[in-house]
């Protein structure tokens, strides 16, 4: 096994690791080389992606427009940054088919990541969710190209589509982890009774979107959540800022908008 291989099982073995219901890894979505440094300087013991960060930093919208090759070119930009295990938000595989997703799962593990989130949300169907059973198909076909080095996250967008409950959600949950899948994500669910049913029916590490208006990280390890991820939230407030400092510029000519920005030299020196 080459250096740069075992370097990659290693970070593989202890991004897995990471994954304990009770002490869940904290994620704060990284889109670019700057913010995963960012992140990873506070003290994160590991960076994942979002795929509207990745997007819209490159002036492209969120879902399936972003052509493969140049999501992963921010992907390798990212991994190359930091020291920390790195996991790619890679949509729903950028593949219409099981051995197009394998495609992108090698290309993943080549430049360095060590995890991927697989959505099961449909973009341009009759129906926002996948299949079950073609949803399976490619998550196989991610954990045969990924093997032992490569964390499957599956996410299951019933709740963020409004397509089914926690019946349906704890259905395709299992299905997936039959399939392989080695965590699944379950964004848009923030009551806690639902998330502790979740938690105690899925036979993997549960994964919880988080933001203003969710239980705290306290209070999701409580309930036994393994992974907490802020998504595109981090990426939504740091845009933000540059819309009020740009109109209020325009509008009215003063800058108070950036009042709390950044030290310049502690920036500086991260990208050092």
């Amino acid at each position: 096994m080459t250096g740069g291989r075992l370097k990659v099982m290693n970070s593989a073995a202890v991004f897995r690791s990471l994954h304990v219901p009770g002490t869940p890894l904290v994620l704060a979505n990284a889109w670019d080389a700057a913010s995963a440094r960012i992140v990873a300087a506070s003290g994160a013991p590991a960076v994942a992606t979002t795929s509207a960060g990745v997007c819209w930093a490159v002036g492209a919208p969120d879902g399936g427009v972003l052509a493969r090759d140049e999501a992963l070119g921010q992907l390798s930009r990212i991994v190359r940054s930091v020291t920390v295990p790195v996991t790619a938000d890679i949509e729903s595989g950028f593949g219409a088919t099981p051995d197009e997703v394998a495609d992108t799962i090698r290309a993943v593990l080549a430049i360095g990541a060590v995890g991927v989130n697989i959505e099961d949300r449909v973009r341009d169907g009759a129906h926002p969710l996948r299949d079950i059973d073609d949803q399976c198909e490619r998550l196989a076909a991610a954990k045969r190209a990924g093997g032992d080095g490569l964390f499957v996250n599956v996410r299951v967008d019933t709740f963020l589509v409004q397509a089914g409950g926690v019946v349906e959600t704890i259905k395709r949950a299992k299905a997936y982890v039959a399939a392989g899948a080695d965590g699944v994500f379950v964004p848009g669910v923030t009551d806690p009774h639902t998330i502790g049913g979740l938690v105690a029916a899925i036979p993997a590490p549960v994964n919880i979107l988080a933001g203003p208006g969710s239980p705290t990280v306290a209070r999701l390890a409580a309930l036994g959540v393994a992974r907490v991820s802020l998504g595109s939230s981090v990426a939504e407030a740091a845009f933000a800022v540059a819309m009020r400092a740009a109109k209020e510029a325009l509008e009215s000519g003063t800058y108070d908008a950036l009042a709390n920005k950044a030290d310049y030299g502690t920036l500086n020196a991260l990208m050092g």
